[in-house]
């Protein structure tokens, strides 16, 4: 287990919360609050268009963390790793932009059912408007993708296939590998949504060899707004630009506007300076605390949470695969998931209840809705115990004695 002394640099912990949560958006430790304070206090400056000195440090760090998260997931190059809002806005620029370049009316693109809505929706829109066919991989009884049929939909006319890392909805760990070389064996390109996957497992996107991998800086105990997308230059060459506006372009005139080459290409306007700066401080963290060691934390978290889980009668785990992240999504029989997060609230316990963005997922266990535990660096066997003994309390006032 990890020092406990992590969860002091967490200055939201010190109301007693038991944040349960961390797979929508983690906490922040104080030296990421501290980095967007100094930034904004003493070093702000524009990035990219000035001189002066401040403007110049301002550049200096800005593109000293677009090395970092090269460095971070192994990409060949610093010019393939972009800056956007988050991992929605950057799974819309492939879209959008590969879209364009790329795909054409009679293509095929290939997600599955267990996507997030951001990692499902731009696919679906791409398609209506180009007119290309959208497949989706199903999932067996456990929430596992069926790999037989994946292989199946790939022809010759798939163009991109789109997959998450890890299933927001399950928590299960896809076989991300073996989907890449059976679509790179047709010519395919594959974007890997990496939102649940960044912050705790080691990516090396050469080793991968994913085409394109994206996340959020807040799920990796960064600031809000601010994203990452890794791109093979190949690709981000020829595809257009997403934005347009200042930054991104070489020349204007009158006839005609020529446009910058990766990554400016894509970040047409005054960029999120401190997000990114705060970023990067978030990533100098996990990387001192390490993430092999967070990983173990979290998992041995986890085991023990679903051992007990499974001492509730009326326990429904979704996604019953063994190749898991520390994410636990269940229902349990009598207890409507969000009465189970209004009363686990009003004693300082959060979790996530509803239906995740991923209603398909949701669909295929017959659920519309549930409740979600994730962990974090911060968590610790303490709140375990809080959680089930709130829940053994939670159950007798719903005369659910029999179930706990």
């Amino acid at each position: 287990m990890l020092d406990s002394t992590i969860r002091d640099q967490f200055p939201q912990l010190a109301s007693d919360l038991v944040y349960l949560d961390t797979a929508a958006t983690a906490l922040k430790p104080r030296c990421v609050a501290d980095a967007l304070y100094q930034f904004y206090t003493r070093d702000y400056g524009t990035v990219h268009r000035a001189i002066y000195p401040s403007a110049a440090r301002s550049t200096e760090s800005y593109e000293k963390v677009r090395e970092q998260i090269r460095e971070f997931l192994n990409a060949d190059k610093a010019s393939e790793i972009i800056f956007t809002k988050g991992t929605t806005e950057a799974l819309n620029l492939i879209a959008y932009s590969f879209g364009d370049a790329f795909i054409n009316a009679g293509d095929e693109i290939i997600i599955s059912e267990m996507e997030h809505h951001a990692n499902f929706v731009p696919w679906q829109q791409l398609c209506l408007r180009k007119k290309a066919h959208l497949k989706i991989i199903p999932a067996d009884k456990n929430g596992e993708l069926n790999l037989e049929r994946f292989k199946e939909l790939l022809t010759s006319r798939t163009k991109l296939v789109s997959i998450a890392h890890i299933a927001n909805s399950t928590g299960l760990i896809n076989p991300i590998e073996e989907i890449i070389e059976e679509a790179h064996a047709v010519g395919a390109a594959v974007v890997v949504d990496g939102a649940q996957s960044a912050a705790h497992f080691s990516v090396d996107v050469q080793k991968l060899d994913a085409d394109f991998f994206v996340f959020s800086g807040h799920k990796a105990y960064g600031p809000t707004g601010i994203g990452v997308l890794y791109g093979k230059q190949r690709y981000l060459e020829e595809m257009p630009p997403f934005l347009f506006g200042g930054d991104m372009i070489k020349k204007v005139t009158a006839e005609n506007t020529t446009f910058q080459e990766p990554p400016l290409k894509f970040e047409a306007g005054t960029p999120p300076i401190a997000q990114v700066i705060g970023l990067g401080r978030a990533l100098e963290f996990l990387s001192e605390i390490g993430i092999e060691e967070i990983s173990a934390h979290e998992m041995a978290l986890c085991n023990e949470a679903l051992k007990r889980f499974k001492q509730i009668e009326g326990f429904d785990l979704i996604g019953k695969g063994d190749k898991r992240a520390a994410i636990i999504n269940f229902n349990i029989k009598g207890i409507h998931p969000l009465d189970l997060g209004t009363l686990l609230g009003a004693k300082n316990i959060a979790l996530r209840t509803g239906h995740h963005c991923a209603q398909p997922a949701l669909a295929h266990f017959n659920y519309e809705v549930s409740a979600r535990i994730s962990f974090g660096i911060y968590n610790t066997y303490a709140d375990l115990d809080i959680l089930f003994s709130a829940l053994e309390e939670i159950c007798l006032k719903l005369n659910l004695s029999a179930h706990c």
